[in-house]
Protein backbone atom coordinates (compact mmCIF):
# COMPACT_ATOMS: atom_id res chain seq x y z
CA UNK A 1 0.00 0.00 0.00
CA UNK A 2 1.27 3.47 -1.05
CA UNK A 3 0.71 6.36 1.10
CA UNK A 4 1.11 9.95 0.87
CA UNK A 5 1.22 11.98 3.80
CA UNK A 6 0.25 16.07 3.09
CA UNK A 7 1.11 17.79 6.14
CA UNK A 8 3.57 15.88 7.80
CA UNK A 9 4.22 17.49 11.11
CA UNK A 10 4.32 16.09 14.88
CA UNK A 11 1.01 13.99 14.07
CA UNK A 12 2.13 13.00 10.96
CA UNK A 13 5.48 11.66 11.96
CA UNK A 14 3.63 10.07 14.58
CA UNK A 15 1.31 8.33 11.86
CA UNK A 16 4.30 7.16 9.64
CA UNK A 17 6.19 5.97 12.62
CA UNK A 18 3.17 3.33 13.06
CA UNK A 19 2.90 2.86 9.28
CA UNK A 20 6.68 1.90 8.85
CA UNK A 21 7.32 -1.33 7.60
CA UNK A 22 3.37 -1.82 6.37
CA UNK A 23 3.01 0.57 3.67
CA UNK A 24 5.18 2.52 1.51
CA UNK A 25 5.23 6.30 2.52
CA UNK A 26 5.37 9.80 1.20
CA UNK A 27 5.10 13.38 2.29
CA UNK A 28 4.05 16.17 0.13
CA UNK A 29 7.26 19.24 1.46
CA UNK A 30 7.15 22.17 0.26
CA UNK A 31 10.59 22.35 2.53
CA UNK A 32 14.21 20.98 1.42
CA UNK A 33 15.23 21.46 4.61
CA UNK A 34 12.82 18.47 6.08
CA UNK A 35 13.88 16.09 3.49
CA UNK A 36 16.93 14.33 5.67
CA UNK A 37 14.12 14.51 8.61
CA UNK A 38 11.62 12.55 6.21
CA UNK A 39 13.55 10.42 4.33
CA UNK A 40 15.04 9.61 8.04
CA UNK A 41 11.31 8.87 9.54
CA UNK A 42 11.49 6.12 6.02
CA UNK A 43 9.16 8.67 4.12
CA UNK A 44 9.98 9.42 0.62
CA UNK A 45 9.39 13.40 0.14
CA UNK A 46 7.61 14.80 -2.66
CA UNK A 47 8.30 18.48 -3.45
CA UNK A 48 5.20 20.73 -3.64
CA UNK A 49 3.51 23.33 -2.11
CA UNK A 50 -0.26 22.99 -1.64
CA UNK A 51 -0.44 27.55 -2.61
CA UNK A 52 1.47 26.45 -6.01
CA UNK A 53 -0.89 24.73 -8.13
CA UNK A 54 1.63 23.05 -10.93
CA UNK A 55 3.53 21.82 -8.17
CA UNK A 56 1.12 18.80 -7.05
CA UNK A 57 1.39 17.51 -10.70
CA UNK A 58 3.34 14.27 -9.43
CA UNK A 59 0.44 13.58 -7.35
CA UNK A 60 -1.73 11.91 -9.77
CA UNK A 61 -2.12 8.29 -9.44
CA UNK A 62 1.40 8.34 -6.56
CA UNK A 63 -0.67 7.01 -3.95
CA UNK A 64 -3.99 4.62 -3.12
CA UNK A 65 -4.56 6.60 0.16
CA UNK A 66 -3.88 10.26 1.56
CA UNK A 67 -3.41 11.89 5.12
CA UNK A 68 -4.83 15.24 4.71
CA UNK A 69 -3.53 16.96 7.62
CA UNK A 70 -2.40 20.29 6.24
CA UNK A 71 -4.16 23.39 7.57
CA UNK A 72 -6.06 26.35 5.55
CA UNK A 73 -4.73 29.02 4.36
CA UNK A 74 -4.81 31.68 7.45
CA UNK A 75 -7.31 34.03 5.92
CA UNK A 76 -10.46 34.01 3.95
CA UNK A 77 -13.30 31.89 4.91
CA UNK A 78 -12.27 28.68 1.74
CA UNK A 79 -9.78 26.54 1.46
CA UNK A 80 -8.43 26.99 -1.57
CA UNK A 81 -5.42 24.27 -0.80
CA UNK A 82 -8.13 21.29 0.28
CA UNK A 83 -9.15 21.92 -3.64
CA UNK A 84 -5.77 21.98 -5.02
CA UNK A 85 -4.91 19.10 -3.94
CA UNK A 86 -8.18 16.80 -4.98
CA UNK A 87 -7.58 18.59 -8.44
CA UNK A 88 -4.13 17.36 -8.61
CA UNK A 89 -5.21 13.69 -6.94
CA UNK A 90 -7.48 13.25 -9.60
CA UNK A 91 -5.51 14.68 -12.45
CA UNK A 92 -6.10 13.52 -16.19
CA UNK A 93 -3.52 12.32 -18.15
CA UNK A 94 -1.60 9.55 -15.76
CA UNK A 95 -3.41 6.06 -15.03
CA UNK A 96 -4.80 5.49 -11.34
CA UNK A 97 -3.45 3.73 -8.93
CA UNK A 98 -2.88 -0.34 -10.35
CA UNK A 99 -4.37 -1.67 -6.89
CA UNK A 100 -7.82 -1.39 -7.80
CA UNK A 101 -10.07 0.88 -5.17
CA UNK A 102 -10.51 4.16 -5.44
CA UNK A 103 -8.22 6.43 -3.11
CA UNK A 104 -9.29 6.79 0.57
CA UNK A 105 -8.63 10.29 2.32
CA UNK A 106 -8.41 10.63 6.06
CA UNK A 107 -8.75 14.68 6.77
CA UNK A 108 -8.28 15.85 10.45
CA UNK A 109 -10.60 19.16 10.65
CA UNK A 110 -11.80 20.78 13.77
CA UNK A 111 -14.08 20.62 16.58
CA UNK A 112 -14.31 24.37 16.13
CA UNK A 113 -16.81 23.45 13.12
CA UNK A 114 -19.93 23.42 15.68
CA UNK A 115 -18.91 27.02 17.41
CA UNK A 116 -20.69 27.46 20.81
CA UNK A 117 -22.98 25.02 22.18
CA UNK A 118 -23.37 26.35 25.49
CA UNK A 119 -22.04 22.98 26.77
CA UNK A 120 -24.26 20.52 25.42
CA UNK A 121 -22.86 17.15 24.79
CA UNK A 122 -22.23 16.73 20.45
CA UNK A 123 -22.73 14.34 18.71
CA UNK A 124 -21.48 13.89 14.69
CA UNK A 125 -24.77 15.18 13.75
CA UNK A 126 -25.58 18.15 15.16
CA UNK A 127 -25.17 20.61 11.96
CA UNK A 128 -22.31 22.98 11.93
CA UNK A 129 -22.33 26.28 12.94
CA UNK A 130 -19.08 28.32 12.74
CA UNK A 131 -18.44 31.30 14.47
CA UNK A 132 -15.01 32.96 13.01
CA UNK A 133 -12.99 32.14 9.81
CA UNK A 134 -10.58 30.11 11.37
CA UNK A 135 -13.95 27.26 11.37
CA UNK A 136 -15.59 28.55 8.45
CA UNK A 137 -12.55 27.51 6.66
CA UNK A 138 -12.66 23.88 8.14
CA UNK A 139 -15.97 23.77 7.17
CA UNK A 140 -15.10 24.97 3.72
CA UNK A 141 -12.45 22.36 3.50
CA UNK A 142 -15.44 19.76 4.60
CA UNK A 143 -17.99 20.16 2.23
CA UNK A 144 -15.09 20.33 -0.90
CA UNK A 145 -14.01 16.48 0.40
CA UNK A 146 -17.28 15.65 0.64
CA UNK A 147 -18.63 16.74 -2.77
CA UNK A 148 -15.59 14.85 -3.74
CA UNK A 149 -16.31 11.55 -1.84
CA UNK A 150 -20.00 10.92 -4.09
CA UNK A 151 -17.65 10.18 -6.97
CA UNK A 152 -16.99 7.05 -5.76
CA UNK A 153 -14.07 7.83 -3.26
CA UNK A 154 -13.61 7.33 0.06
CA UNK A 155 -13.18 10.61 2.46
CA UNK A 156 -13.20 10.15 6.21
CA UNK A 157 -13.43 13.27 8.22
CA UNK A 158 -11.78 13.33 12.14
CA UNK A 159 -12.88 16.12 13.87
CA UNK A 160 -10.46 17.24 16.38
CA UNK A 161 -10.53 19.59 19.50
CA UNK A 162 -7.43 20.76 21.52
CA UNK A 163 -4.22 18.76 20.40
CA UNK A 164 -1.56 18.11 23.01
CA UNK A 165 1.88 16.09 23.92
CA UNK A 166 4.57 16.36 26.16
CA UNK A 167 5.67 19.60 24.72
CA UNK A 168 2.23 21.09 23.15
CA UNK A 169 0.65 22.31 26.25
CA UNK A 170 -0.11 25.53 27.52
CA UNK A 171 3.10 25.69 29.75
CA UNK A 172 4.45 29.10 29.13
CA UNK A 173 0.44 30.48 30.15
CA UNK A 174 1.07 28.34 33.52
CA UNK A 175 4.14 29.55 34.01
CA UNK A 176 2.83 33.49 33.26
CA UNK A 177 0.42 32.72 36.37
CA UNK A 178 -2.30 34.48 34.04
CA UNK A 179 -5.68 33.44 35.10
CA UNK A 180 -8.84 31.31 34.73
CA UNK A 181 -11.90 31.68 34.83
CA UNK A 182 -13.88 30.35 37.87
CA UNK A 183 -15.90 27.03 37.28
CA UNK A 184 -19.44 27.84 37.00
CA UNK A 185 -18.53 30.52 34.68
CA UNK A 186 -16.01 28.44 32.86
CA UNK A 187 -16.66 26.59 29.22
CA UNK A 188 -16.28 23.19 28.51
CA UNK A 189 -13.06 22.06 26.31
CA UNK A 190 -12.16 18.33 24.75
CA UNK A 191 -8.75 16.87 24.11
CA UNK A 192 -6.94 14.61 22.35
CA UNK A 193 -3.37 13.38 22.48
CA UNK A 194 -1.37 13.77 19.99
CA UNK A 195 -0.58 10.18 19.81
CA UNK A 196 -3.74 9.27 20.26
CA UNK A 197 -4.91 11.19 17.33
CA UNK A 198 -2.25 9.24 14.77
CA UNK A 199 -3.81 5.92 16.11
CA UNK A 200 -6.98 7.73 15.41
CA UNK A 201 -6.30 8.82 11.60
CA UNK A 202 -5.01 5.02 10.67
CA UNK A 203 -8.30 3.41 12.26
CA UNK A 204 -9.79 5.94 9.89
CA UNK A 205 -8.54 5.03 7.26
CA UNK A 206 -8.52 1.16 7.69
CA UNK A 207 -12.04 0.81 9.01
CA UNK A 208 -13.91 4.32 8.06
CA UNK A 209 -16.98 4.72 6.35
CA UNK A 210 -16.96 6.37 3.07
CA UNK A 211 -18.38 10.38 3.63
CA UNK A 212 -18.21 9.31 7.50
CA UNK A 213 -17.29 12.21 10.25
CA UNK A 214 -15.48 10.82 13.50
CA UNK A 215 -14.76 12.77 16.67
CA UNK A 216 -11.21 12.87 17.80
CA UNK A 217 -11.61 13.08 21.54
CA UNK A 218 -10.84 11.67 24.94
CA UNK A 219 -12.69 11.33 27.56
CA UNK A 220 -11.37 14.03 29.96
CA UNK A 221 -14.25 16.00 29.72
CA UNK A 222 -12.82 18.49 31.57
CA UNK A 223 -13.29 22.54 31.63
CA UNK A 224 -10.98 25.02 30.48
CA UNK A 225 -9.59 26.14 33.32
CA UNK A 226 -9.67 22.43 35.01
CA UNK A 227 -7.12 21.64 31.82
CA UNK A 228 -4.90 24.36 33.13
CA UNK A 229 -5.01 23.21 36.69
CA UNK A 230 -3.89 19.87 34.99
CA UNK A 231 -0.69 21.25 33.25
CA UNK A 232 0.17 23.18 36.03
CA UNK A 233 0.02 20.07 38.52
CA UNK A 234 2.12 18.58 35.83
CA UNK A 235 4.99 21.06 35.66
CA UNK A 236 4.74 21.51 39.92
CA UNK A 237 3.42 25.33 39.40
CA UNK A 238 0.71 26.57 41.55
CA UNK A 239 -3.02 26.73 39.83
CA UNK A 240 -3.98 29.53 38.00
CA UNK A 241 -5.80 31.74 40.12
CA UNK A 242 -9.60 32.42 39.17
CA UNK A 243 -11.36 35.47 38.18
CA UNK A 244 -14.83 36.27 36.45
CA UNK A 245 -15.75 35.65 32.76
CA UNK A 246 -15.70 39.70 32.11
CA UNK A 247 -11.96 40.21 33.77
CA UNK A 248 -10.36 37.04 31.80
CA UNK A 249 -12.06 37.50 28.74
CA UNK A 250 -10.50 41.43 28.74
CA UNK A 251 -7.12 40.97 29.01
CA UNK A 252 -6.76 37.60 26.70
CA UNK A 253 -5.88 37.82 23.21
CA UNK A 254 -8.24 37.34 20.58
CA UNK A 255 -7.71 34.15 19.33
CA UNK A 256 -7.64 32.50 22.99
CA UNK A 257 -10.93 34.58 23.31
CA UNK A 258 -12.44 32.56 20.73
CA UNK A 259 -11.96 29.39 22.27
CA UNK A 260 -13.26 30.69 25.75
CA UNK A 261 -16.47 31.99 23.96
CA UNK A 262 -17.07 28.30 23.22
CA UNK A 263 -18.45 25.57 24.74
CA UNK A 264 -19.57 21.76 24.16
CA UNK A 265 -18.67 18.65 24.79
CA UNK A 266 -17.69 16.00 22.58
CA UNK A 267 -19.26 12.57 22.07
CA UNK A 268 -16.71 9.83 20.85
CA UNK A 269 -19.04 7.28 20.94
CA UNK A 270 -18.45 6.92 16.80
CA UNK A 271 -15.05 6.07 17.06
CA UNK A 272 -15.25 3.89 19.99
CA UNK A 273 -17.71 2.02 18.19
CA UNK A 274 -17.68 1.98 14.45
CA UNK A 275 -13.56 2.22 14.06
CA UNK A 276 -13.43 -0.14 17.43
CA UNK A 277 -11.07 2.52 18.71
CA UNK A 278 -9.50 2.49 21.95
CA UNK A 279 -7.24 5.38 23.55
CA UNK A 280 -3.95 4.89 25.17
CA UNK A 281 -4.21 7.82 27.31
CA UNK A 282 -8.04 8.31 27.89
CA UNK A 283 -7.38 11.36 30.10
CA UNK A 284 -4.99 14.51 29.87
CA UNK A 285 -3.61 13.52 33.34
CA UNK A 286 -2.67 10.29 31.76
CA UNK A 287 -1.12 11.77 28.79
CA UNK A 288 0.87 14.46 30.53
CA UNK A 289 2.26 11.45 33.09
CA UNK A 290 3.18 9.06 29.91
CA UNK A 291 6.24 8.61 28.22
CA UNK A 292 7.55 11.85 26.25
CA UNK A 293 7.73 12.86 22.57
CA UNK A 294 6.54 10.07 20.01
CA UNK A 295 5.46 7.48 22.88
Amino acid sequence: MRILIVGCGDVGLRAARLLRGRARLYALSHSPGRFAELRAAGITPIPGDLDDRPSLKRLSGLADAILHFAPPPGDGETDPRTRRLLAALTRRGRSPSPLGPPPTLVYISTSGVYGDCAGATVAETRPVRPRNARAKRRVAAERTLRAWGRHGRRPVILRAPGIYAAERMPADRVRKGLPAIVAEDDAHTNHIHAEDLARLALAALFRGKPNRIYHAVDDSGLKMGDWFDVVADHLGLPRPPRLSREEVMAAVTPAMASFLGESRRLANRRSKGELRFRLRYPTVREGLAGPAGFS
